[in-house]
């Protein structure tokens, strides 16, 4: 399954973050769900409805990202 890009610079890996503070490295599917990349990680506790692009300035929700 393809992974959705940052409509900016095109990168499949952006970050998501929770009160805390802490980051979590996610990518997002063609089908709009988000997943941790390293297996055993949780999106529980984090805001899911601001993603973070890990190679440029973006930001925003997983309706803003590209296929291409």
């Amino acid at each position: 399954m393809k992974n959705l890009l940052c409509p900016q610079c095109k990168i499949r890996r952006f970050y998501i973050t929770n009160d805390a503070g802490d980051r979590l490295v996610v990518t997002v599917t063609e089908n709009k769900e988000i997943h941790p990349i390293h297996e055993g990680e949780s999106l529980d506790g984090f805001d899911t409805s601001i993603l973070y692009c890990l190679g440029c300035s973006w930001k925003g929700s997983v309706n803003n990202l590209t296929i291409r």
